[in-house]
């Protein structure tokens, strides 16, 4: 399987820092496989071309976080602690990896729609994953049992999604990761409207 192998990885890393700094257009296959440090011939034996690369580095990188994040929720009891465990480590993983971010935030939104769809298929596992810990609030209780699970997933990744753009456009010049409470308590708590 050419996943497994060390240059399959190379590739990879080197493509997300090209991308980064160049942008997805500009990132010509020349340029990675000199960051790579292989020929560009090299480069075909493990992708097609450019799009490939890109679908590719999406879905080794998604494959990672949600491992990663089914990992650290594993040993958690109630729902709302493994959702704030989840923004904390999507945060967390896109804070560690500032040329990932911009890739994942900017980069990949500019692609083709062919591209997207084929970006929006390697998200669905990680969105499962939002839909399980949902369920298992309403289930339990935690949650209210009206609560709309797709609605509700879309809110809170479009708010986790949000506040990573936001922060890769003002040059990541405050600390992520200290974000997830407030994200984790305005999406638990919403607004906290008051009685007139």
């Amino acid at each position: 399987m050419k996943r497994n192998k060390p240059k399959y990885k190379q590739i990879i890393d080197a493509a997300v820092i090209v991308i980064a700094d160049n942008g997805y257009h500009q990132a010509q296959v020349s340029k990675i496989a000199k960051q790579a440090g292989v020929a560009d011939g090299t480069i075909y034996l493990y992708f097609k071309n450019k799009e490939d690369i890109l679908i590719s580095l999406f879905q080794e990188k998604m494959g990672l976080f949600v491992e990663k994040i089914q990992d650290v929720i594993a040993g958690k009891q109630k729902a709302a602690e493994k959702l704030l465990v989840m923004i904390e480590n999507h945060f967390k993983i896109l804070s560690d990896d500032h040329h990932l971010a911009i890739v994942t935030q900017l980069e990949l939104r500019q692609s083709n729609k062919d591209l997207r769809l084929k970006i929006n298929d390697v998200l669905k596992e990680y969105l499962l994953l939002m839909d399980d810990i949902l369920q298992e609030g309403i289930d339990n209780g935690e949650f209210d049992s009206k609560l709309s699970i797709r609605l509700a997933r879309q809110m809170i990744f479009g708010t986790i999604d949000e506040t990573v753009t936001t922060w890769v456009m003002n040059d990541q010049k405050y600390d992520l990761v200290k974000q997830a409470p407030a994200v984790h308590h305005l999406l638990l708590q919403g607004c906290g409207q008051k009685g007139e």
